[in-house]
C-alpha cells in the first residue's frame, strides 16, 4: 500500500508545568482561610482557649493538606510526561520506518523501447536524438486491423504483414534488447514478469504472439507472472517484495488501440532489480517510489510530486529533464502550476519532453516508456529525471517519479 506520510500523527500534547508562584500563593490563602478561620470557626470553645493545640491544627492541616496536593501535582505533571514520551518514542519510529519504506528504490538494469521514432536498422540512440528534439510522427494514416485512417502513430510494419505478425517481431525486438543483460544473470534466479498490452485485437492472438516470442528468445531463467499494473504494481513491488532475491521484467505494448485517434503505439521492455539483493549486474539508473495525486486536482498533484522528490531526497533544482506522457488536455493548467511551483524545467525543448505531443498517447504503455526514455537520457551522462505519466484513467490522479544516475562510486 502507499506511504502516506501525511497521515503521520502530531507528536503528543505537552502538559503544562506546575506554576510555583500560584502554589505558594495559594499556601496562604489555605492557611488563613481553611486553617485560622476554619478552626476558629468550628473549632469547640477549649480548643480555640487551648492556644497550643490551636494552631496545631489551624496550621498544620491545611500546610499537609497543600503538601499533598502540590506532590500530587507533580506527580502528574510527571507521568503525563512520560506518556507524550511513549508517544512521541512511538512515533518517531513509525515515522522513520514509513521514511525507510518510502525512499526504497529500483535497480534498472536492461531497457528496450521501440515507437514510431525507431525506424527498421536505426539503433536506440537514434531514436532518443529524435525524442530529445521533440520530433513528431503523429499524422493521419491508415491504422490496424481495419486500416481506417486516423490521427497517431504506429511501428513499423512490412507491407505483407499481419497484426499478428507484427506483435511477434516487436515482442522479439524489445526480448532481444534485453537477452544480452539477461545472460549475464543466473539462470536460477527467478524472473517475475510483469505483461501489459492495450489493444483491440483478441487476448488469444496477442497471447499467442507473446508466448512464441518467448520461446524464441532463449531466456533461461524460471519466470512468475506479476499481478497489477502499471506504477500502482511498481509501488506494491516496493512494498512487499523488495527483498526478493527476484529480477522484475516489465514487457508493455499498445498496438491497434480502441480507439486510434491521438494514440501512440509504443512497445517498452524494463528489467529492474532489488537493490538489496541484486548484486550481479552494474545498474543504469535507479527508480524510486513513484507517488500518485489521490485527487485530479493542483494541490494533491502538486504534493506528490514534492512527495516523490522527497523520496530520494533531491532538491527539485538538481532535475535535468521533466517527461510528460499520457497526460489529458483537462490537466494542462493543474500541470503547469505544479511544474512553476516546485519548479522544475518546463520549457518545451529545455528539459521538457511532452511524449504526448511528439508520439501521442501511449496508453497502459505511457509511465513505461517514460522511465525508458529517461533510463537512455542518464546513460548518456545526464542528471536526475523527473516523470509526470498518466494511468490511462482520465479520472485517476496522475504520477510523480523520480530516476537518478546511478553514484559514481558504485558504477
Amino acid at each position: 500500500m502507499p506511504v502516506r506520510m501525511d497521515q503521520v500523527p502530531a507528536p503528543s500534547p505537552r502538559p503544562s508545568r506546575p506554576r510555583g508562584w500560584l502554589w505558594l500563593g495559594v499556601l496562604p490563602l489555605m492557611l488563613s482561610l481553611l486553617g485560622v478561620c476554619g478552626t476558629f470557626l468550628f473549632g469547640t470553645q477549649s480548643l480555640r482557649e487551648t492556644s497550643p493545640r490551636f494552631w496545631e491544627l489551624a496550621l498544620g492541616a491545611p500546610f499537609l493538606g497543600w503538601c499533598l496536593l502540590s506532590f500530587g501535582r507533580v506527580l502528574s505533571y510527571f507521568g503525563q510526561q512520560q506518556v507524550a514520551d511513549g508517544w512521541d518514542k512511538a512515533r518517531e519510529e513509525d515515522l522513520a520506518y514509513k521514511i525507510r519504506r518510502g525512499r526504497r528504490a529500483q535497480q534498472v538494469l536492461g531497457v528496450s523501447l521501440h515507437t514510431a521514432l525507431r525506424e527498421p536498422g536505426t539503433s536506440s540512440a537514434t531514436q532518443l536524438t529524435a525524442l530529445l528534439r521533440s520530433a513528431e510522427v503523429l499524422w493521419a494514416q491508415p491504422c490496424m486491423p481495419d486500416q481506417t485512417v486516423s490521427r497517431h502513430s504506429r511501428l513499423t510494419s512490412g507491407v505483407h504483414e499481419n497484426p499478428e505478425q507484427v506483435l511477434g517481431r516487436v515482442f522479439r525486438l524489445v526480448l532481444a534488447d534485453l537477452l544480452p543483460v539477461l545472460r549475464r544473470a543466473s539462470a536460477d534466479s527467478p524472473l517475475a514478469v510483469l505483461l501489459e498490452v492495450d489493444s483491440a485485437l483478441p487476448e488469444n492472438l496477442w497471447q499467442h504472439a507473446w508466448r512464441q516470442a518467448w520461446s524464441e528468445s532463449d531466456i533461461r531463467q524460471p519466470t512468475v507472472p506479476v499481478e497489477g499494473s502499471g506504477l500502482a504494481a511498481m509501488d506494491q513491488w516496493l512494498d512487499q517484495r523488495i527483498g526478493d532475491n527476484v529480477s522484475l521484467l516489465v514487457v508493455a505494448l499498445q498496438f491497434a488501440p480502441q480507439q486510434a485517434e491521438g494514440t501512440a503505439e509504443a512497445a517498452v521492455g524494463l528489467l529492474f532489480g532489488n537493490r538489496l539483493t541484486q548484486t550481479v549486474l552494474p545498474p543504469i539508473a535507479y527508480l524510486h517510489r513513484p507517488e500518485q495525486a489521490r485527487e485530479p486536482n493542483t494541490d494533491a498533484l502538486l504534493y506528490a510530486a514534492r512527495q516523490a522528490l522527497d523520496w530520494v531526497p533531491l532538491d527539485a533544482q538538481s532535475i535535468q529533464q521533466t517527461w510528460r506522457v499520457g497526460v489529458d488536455v483537462r490537466r494542462n493548467e493543474a500541470l503547469s502550476n505544479v511544474l512553476a511551483a516546485v519548479p522544475l524545467p518546463a520549457k518545451n525543448n529545455q528539459g521538457f519532453y511532452n511524449l504526448d505531443t511528439s508520439l501521442g498517447n501511449p496508453g497502459k504503455t505511457s509511465p513505461w516508456l517514460a522511465i525508458a526514455a529517461a533510463t537512455q537520457t542518464i546513460q548518456r551522462g545526464a542528471g536526475p529525471q523527473f516523470i509526470f505519466s498518466g494511468s490511462g484513467c482520465v479520472d485517476a490522479g496522475l504520477w510523480s517519479t523520480v530516476l537518478t544516475p546511478v553514484p559514481s562510486l558504485s558504477k
